[in-house]
């Protein structure tokens, strides 16, 4: 493959071969919270992460999105096998998979963020929130064509679940501030390649501002 020369940023490289088109926000969005549970929220734990300023920021879309009746979608990781026999390689790889056991305060939402009974739950075993889970159909049935992406990591199950939301045929929208990483170098190559690639990498600012251009949703419905 023919590399950037010399002089000259992987941005403009990139931009010259027409990489980082735009796709746009769509018509009906979702907002998807990717693994902001216990185990990965709480820096002192093997697969922890400071994620406070995120926090901040998904709450942010929270409010917007449970205002205007957008639906939200959290993912947490959740093992109930014994040996962690349900995590395949992904357990082999990682010891603190052991962290993410069904039950167990690790897997539970962290209490910072609005999660409401309105809002749905996905368990998922693997990076991608589309791997081995239901999340097509919840959004097809809701005529979702934008997901809204936020939470942890970027490296990881964010990119995993934007990379397979662009596959699917949705609109992968990733919001800068609301997603976090163990590594900052990790995170900043994620998001330039996501860019680059698969998603729109969006402010916070401008995802508020879409979604403020909703009309609320009756009361009762999400």
């Amino acid at each position: 493959m023919t590399s950037p020369k010399a002089g000259s940023s992987d941005a403009e490289f990139f931009q010259q071969r027409g990489f980082g088109q735009k796709l746009g926000f769509g018509q009906r969005p979702a907002l998807l919270i990717v693994d902001m549970a216990k185990a990965f929220t709480n820096p002192g734990m093997p697969l922890g992460a400071k994620l406070d300023s995120q926090i901040e920021a998904i709450q942010l879309l929270l409010r917007a999105a449970h205002d205007r009746g957008t639906p939200v979608i959290f993912s947490t990781v959740s093992y109930e096998d014994e040996n962690l026999k349900d995590a395949g390689m992904f357990g082999m790889k990682q010891k603190g998979s052991s962290t993410l056991r069904a039950g167990t305060e690790g897997v539970q939402i962290d209490s910072r963020l609005d999660f409401r009974p309105t809002d749905s739950l996905l368990v998922k075993k693997y990076a991608s929130c589309f791997f081995g889970t239901d999340l097509v159909s919840r959004l097809l049935v809701r005529a979702v064509d934008t997901l809204i992406i936020s939470g942890c990591t970027t490296s990881g199950c964010v990119r995993a679940s934007a990379v397979d939301a662009c596959q699917t045929g949705f609109r992968p929208m990733v919001v800068r501030e609301a997603v976090g990483d163990r590594s900052q170098s990790a995170h900043d190559q994620s998001l330039f390649d996501l860019n680059a690639k698969y998603a729109d990498v969006v402010s916070l600012e401008e995802t508020l501002q879409y979604l403020s251009t909703f009309r609320a949703a009756a009361p009762g419905r999400a």
